[in-house]
C-alpha cells in the first residue's frame, strides 16, 4: 500500500483547503490531567480538544465513517484524538484503526496523544500503517511540567510531583525515537500557557527536533471553565507569533491549527453541523445488532497458542510464560510451527493488550492457568480461552477431531493467594 502522505491537512498547509479529515471519538478515558482541560462539557458551538457529541464503539465508528463517505467525497484522513487519550483506551483505538484499515486501505490514519502510554503500541501502529502521530509535549523540565499537569495515571496508579512529571517527559521523548524508527511522521503539539511555559517552548522545540520530530504546532492556551487555569488569560497573538518566530528556523511550524474537537469533520476550521451530529447518533448500535470485528480479530481457529514449560505438556500459567508455542491446523491435524516470545511482565494491562496483538492469528489459547484480567482482555479480542492440563499432542488431536476434552479441564481455585497483584508482573 502506497499512502500519499502529502494529503494530510494538518501536516501540509496546502492540503487543508482540499482534503477533509474526521476524528472518531472512541477514546473517552484519559491518563493525564492537564490543568487547562475539562472533558465534561459538550457544546455544538465549542471547538476545542476534549469535546464530542457522542462516544462511539469501534464498530459504530466504522458505520459512522461509512455514512460520512456518502456525505463527503474528500475525506483523506481518519484520526483518533480523544476525547481522552487514545492509549488510555488502547483496545478501542487499535480495533477502530484495524477496522478502518481493512475497509479503507488508502486512507491516512493518525492519532493524537499525550504519549504517556504510547510506546508499547508503536509496533501495532506501524503494522496498521498509521502514518502520522501527534504528541502533546508542553515541557521537557519536570518543574515546568508540574505547573501544567495535576497528575498522571500509569498502571492504575495516580502519580504526582516531579518524579511523575519526569516519567511523563521520559516516556514522551522515548516514544518520538521509537516512532521515527518505525518510519512514522511525528508532530509535536505544545500548548503556550502564559507565565508557565512561554519562555520554555524553545527548549521543547530543540529537544524534540534533536530526537527526530518532523513538525511542531504551538497552540495558544484555551480558557476553559472549571479548570485550575480558568482565570488565566490566553496568550496574546503577539506572544504566540514571537514564540513561533523564535523557533521556526529550528523546526517547521504548523500555523493553521483550529484546535479541533474530538469528533471534528470536514475541512480544518469548519464546524460540525446538525447533520453530522445526527449521523453519530444513527451509528449507535443497538443490543440486537451483531457487532463487527476487524480482520485481526476474526478468529478462524487455524492457529492455536499453547503454554508449556518443556514443549510436551500443557502445564504453564499465562502469567509465567516467557514463550508461546503456536500450532497450525493442517490436513493431518495440528502441527507445531513456531515459538513466540511473550511480552515482558511488569506493564500491567498493557502486557495483555500486547499479548492479544501477538496472538491475533490464534483462535484459541490453551494454558494451565490464567488470571481474570488477561482472560477478560483476550476474550474481548475474540480469543477462546481453555484452561487444561495434559499432553499437548493428545489434546490437540481431540480438538481437531471434535472429541471431548472435558477430562483435561482444570478447575482453577478462586484465589491464587493474597500476594497476587494481578498487574501483569507475575501470575496475574
Amino acid at each position: 500500500m502506497d499512502l500519499n502522505l502529502t494529503d494530510h491537512p494538518c501536516f501540509n498547509a496546502k492540503a487543508r483547503h482540499k482534503y477533509a479529515r474526521v476524528h472518531l471519538p472512541v477514546a473517552p478515558r484519559c491518563n493525564v490531567q492537564c490543568n487547562y482541560c475539562n472533558r465534561d462539557f459538550d457544546c455544538v458551538n465549542e471547538s476545542r480538544p476534549g469535546v464530542t457529541s457522542s462516544i462511539l464503539a469501534p464498530q459504530e465508528a466504522l458505520i459512522y465513517l461509512d455514512s460520512l463517505h456518502k456525505k463527503l467525497d474528500n475525506i483523506k484522513v481518519v484520526g483518533i484524538a480523544g476525547p481522552g487519550d487514545p492509549f488510555a483506551n488502547p483496545i478501542e483505538t487499535l480495533e477502530t484503526m484495524r477496522l478502518i484499515r481493512a475497509k479503507y486501505p488508502d486512507i491516512l490514519l493518525c492519532v493524537s496523544t499525550n504519549g504517556l502510554a504510547l510506546k508499547p503500541y508503536i509496533k501495532d501502529l506501524a503494522e496498521i500503517k498509521v502514518s502520522h502521530v501527534t504528541i502533546t509535549i508542553n515541557a521537557v523540565n519536570p518543574e515546568v511540567a508540574e505547573q501544567i499537569y495535576a497528575y498522571v495515571r500509569f498502571n492504575k496508579r495516580l502519580q504526582k510531583g516531579k518524579d511523575a512529571m519526569q516519567f511523563l517527559i521520559d516516556t514522551q521523548l522515548e516514544a518520538i525515537v521509537a516512532l521515527k524508527e518505525h518510519g512514522i511522521t511525528v508532530k509535536i503539539n505544545s500548548i503556550i500557557v502564559p507565565g508557565v511555559n512561554e519562555d520554555h517552548i524553545i527548549e521543547v522545540t530543540k529537544k524534540v527536533k534533536g530526537l527526530g520530530a518532523d513538525i511542531q504546532n504551538c497552540i495558544p492556551y484555551y480558557k476553559t471553565h472549571d479548570t485550575p487555569f480558568e482565570n488565566l488569560e490566553p496568550p496574546t497573538t503577539e506572544v504566540v507569533n514571537t514564540i513561533r518566530k523564535q523557533i521556526k528556523d529550528i523546526m517547521p511550524q504548523m500555523l493553521h491549527c483550529a484546535r479541533c474537537r474530538a469528533d471534528a469533520v470536514g475541512l480544518i476550521g469548519e464546524k460540525n453541523d446538525a447533520d453530522i451530529v445526527e449521523l453519530i447518533k444513527q451509528a449507535k448500535i443497538t443490543k440486537d445488532q451483531k457487532p463487527l470485528c476487524s480482520a485481526t480479530c476474526q478468529k478462524d481457529n487455524k492457529h492455536i497458542a499453547v503454554l508449556s514449560r518443556e514443549g510436551y505438556l500443557i502445564n504453564q500459567h499465562l502469567g509465567e510464560a516467557q514463550r508461546i508455542l503456536i500450532y497450525k491446523k493442517t490436513e493431518n491435524g495440528y502441527m507445531f510451527v513456531e515459538k513466540r516470545n511473550a511480552p515482558e511482565p511488569g506493564t500491567g494491562n498493557n502486557r495483555w493488550l500486547q499479548m492479544a496483538s501477538l496472538l491475533s492469528d490464534c483462535g484459541t489459547l490453551i494454558a494451565s492457568g490464567i488470571g481474570e484480567k488477561p482472560k477478560s482482555i483476550l476474550s474481548k479480542c475474540g480469543m477462546k480461552i481453555l484452561v487444561l492440563e495434559g499432553v499437548i499432542e493428545d489434546i490437540l488431536s481431540k480438538i481437531n477431531n471434535n472429541e471431548s476434552i472435558k477430562y483435561a479441564t482444570k478447575i482453577e481455585p478462586k484465589m491464587c493467594g493474597t500476594s497476587c497483584s494481578g498487574n501483569g508482573g507475575g501470575c496475574g
